[in-house]
């Protein structure tokens, strides 16, 4: 019997609904009347105290106010409470983009929460069944659902106001159409079930057949491999977020960034949580649009013999990986936007990210091994000094070197991470002729002989992070 398969399961999940308040959801339906029933009969001897909850999402015109008027002549001769609403969901799937499926899913959850508050209660029941499970662990699987949205419908999870339980998850669909049959509950049938534009239909009416003539009692078996994947799910992230911890090396509400090599040692199962675990602290809303197949990118990228590269996810989420770090972050167009600024006379420049370059004229020997100040001695016509950003074909006269070498090649050489080059400060005289890269390597300067009179210059760059350290240097 129903009754006795559903409180057996309430026991095995340790799931006392005695002296409770509950919610339950009621669209009319074969489970949910079902559901609303089973609880009605308990209502005495378990001391239930109940609501029912209907939303007319309003897809079907006087059909779905048919409907509406069946729930609450069906809780006003059970003496259940309704309550109950008419939610334009067709307007709000305009408004938003919405699929119509997620679209009357968000405004039955915002009602369903608004009546909790209401009545103080701490549970809400939904009649999701086993069937449910099977076609939507499939779905997940067919999809490409990766942690644990593969372990499909879970019995019971935390809301903002309580508790969302599932009683019937151990039944099929044939067990609630006989206990609707034997109480004579007559439930509503909403003709879009049968329509197959819908992913989930076809699941039902082609896989599932084969899946019950295969073994009748499938519902069971997909029901235990989604309470074992939880349970595994939830003891696996807890390990993975205690390992990235270490991997991380920085943390923002719109990047991460982590140490390839302490990475990649992490076991492969920890590994491809914790990219799930990154992409899921990145996006407040998940994109329809990920799957695993970007986390195999990640993958690839992290493990290829290339030192560098660079993956485009959904929403311009860029994963860059820069020899041994890769980044996660949100690009703004500010972030990578060139700059050109000149320094005329003795003073500092601002840079966009707060960077400093600081010029002063000397008369003082300066010595040559700090990478943060350049002092040089240059015609006064190569005055102003110009910071910019890169150009195409940029080269530098090295000092102390023969010939010069490719600004891109200097960048490569000394490792300088993908998303720092575009903005990284050259540092050129009036003529054009790259004078330093602060930070990298120096010029060797040419005087040119306009006006005959030479400036010695002192430059000191200080930076708030080069090369994922942080630099400060002061004069």
């Amino acid at each position: 019997m129903l009754e006795t398969k559903v409180e057996a399961f309430l026991r095995r999940k340790n799931f006392n609904l005695r002296d409770k308040g509950i919610v339950v959801g009621v669209s009319g339906g074969p489970d949910s009347l079902a559901l609303l029933h089973f609880l009605w009969s308990r209502q005495k001897n378990w001391n239930l105290k109940i609501v029912a909850c209907h939303v007319d999402h309003m897809f079907r015109g006087a059909e779905s106010e048919q409907e509406a008027q069946f729930v609450k002549d069906f809780c006003k001769n059970r003496n259940i409470p309704i309550e109950w609403t008419q939610i334009d969901v067709p307007k709000f799937i305009e408004q938003t983009g919405l699929s119509p499926e997620s679209a009357a899913r968000e405004c039955r959850y915002s009602f369903f929460h608004k009546i909790l508050k209401k009545y103080r209660f701490p549970l809400l029941a939904l009649g999701h069944h086993g069937d449910d499970q099977i076609e939507t662990i499939l779905m997940r699987l067919t999809r490409g659902g990766t942690g644990k949205a593969r372990a499909g419908i879970p019995f019971s999870r935390t809301i903002q106001e309580g508790e969302l339980f599932r009683p019937f998850l151990c039944l099929n669909r044939e067990e609630i159409e006989t206990y609707c049959f034997h109480h004579h509950l007559d439930p509503r049938r909403d003709p879009s079930n049968e329509e197959e534009i819908y992913s989930r239909n076809r699941f039902r009416k082609r896989v599932l057949p084969f899946l019950k003539k295969e073994n009748p009692k499938v519902h069971e078996h997909f029901q235990r491999f989604s309470e074992d994947l939880e349970s595994d799910e939830i003891f696996l992230q807890e390990l993975t977020a205690d390992k990235m911890n270490m991997v991380m090396k920085k943390r923002t509400k719109d990047k991460i960034t982590i140490d390839v090599e302490a990475f990649l040692l992490m076991p492969i199962s920890l590994q491809r949580r914790g990219i799930q675990l990154i992409l899921n602290y990145l996006y407040k809303v998940r994109p329809a649009s990920l799957s695993a197949l970007h986390i195999d990118q990640v993958f690839s990228l992290l493990n290829s013999p290339h030192p560098s590269g660079t993956l485009d996810f959904p929403e311009d989420l860029q994963v860059v990986r820069t020899y041994q770090e890769c980044h996660f972050q949100f690009y703004s167009v500010s972030e990578v936007s060139s700059y050109f600024l000149e320094i005329n006379e003795p003073g500092e420049v601002v840079l966009p990210g707060g960077d400093r370059i600081k010029m002063e004229y000397t008369h003082h020997d300066i010595e040559d091994n700090d990478r943060f100040s350049f002092a040089f001695s240059i015609d006064e016509s190569q005055l102003p000094i110009k910071v910019r950003t890169r150009e195409n074909g940029d080269r530098l006269q090295i000092k102390g070197m023969k010939g010069s070498k490719k600004v891109k090649d200097l960048f490569i050489d000394q490792k300088v991470p993908i998303h720092k080059r575009n903005s990284w400060p050259i540092v050129t005289d009036s003529f054009g002729q790259i004078i330093w890269i602060p930070g990298l390597r120096k010029a060797s300067v040419k005087t040119a002989e306009k006006t005959g009179k030479l400036r010695k210059i002192l430059l000191t760059y200080s930076c708030k992070d080069l090369l994922g350290g942080t630099t400060k240097h002061e004069k």
